[in-house]
């Protein structure tokens, strides 16, 4: 049996999101930045206990403000990934409510969070920083060097399912 589920990348503009999937998907990285101008579909399938779940992934265009994203990119998702950039606050000074957006906006769906880019800072240091303004994320990974990639999809999944 498949089971298809449509996830959505949500963030600022520049946190890595679009990076993330073409690392997920493609196993690739590039420097070079390309603005996401509305949406792109990427597609990946996995396997979670014997059974293939098919991933829609929506890498959509980043916003400053959560609250101001097109509705019909969000109708149907089961699941959420919410990035953030640990090299610019201004990507996370509103993270707890913008959270609290995606989980009481859209209670049906799974939410995993992540800083992406630790490749850039120190983690320790990020963390400490994390905890004093009561954030709490669930990876951090480094879409260049593919650190904990594949770990989001995959947990993002198995809430999903389960």
């Amino acid at each position: 049996m498949n089971n298809t589920k449509k996830i959505v990348l949500v963030g600022h503009f520049g946190v890595g999101k679009s990076s993330l999937v073409k690392r997920f998907v493609e196993n690739v990285f590039s420097d070079n930045y390309i603005v996401t101008i509305g949406v792109h579909i990427s597609k990946k399938e996995l396997e979670l206990n014997g059974e293939k779940l098919t991933l829609v992934i929506w890498d959509i265009e980043g916003k400053d403000d959560l609250k101001k994203l097109r509705p019909a990119y969000l109708i149907g998702t089961s699941g959420f990934i919410y990035v953030i950039d640990p090299t610019r606050p201004q990507t996370f000074e509103h993270f707890n409510d913008e959270y609290n957006f995606l989980t009481s906006g859209f209670p049906q769906s799974k939410v995993v969070t992540v800083a992406n880019k630790i490749d850039l800072i120190d983690l320790e240091e990020f963390q400490n920083q994390l905890a004093v303004q009561g954030i709490s994320i669930d990876f951090f990974t480094s879409a260049k060097n593919g650190v904990e990639v594949n770990d989001v999809f995959v947990e993002l999944g198995k809430r999903m399912v389960s």
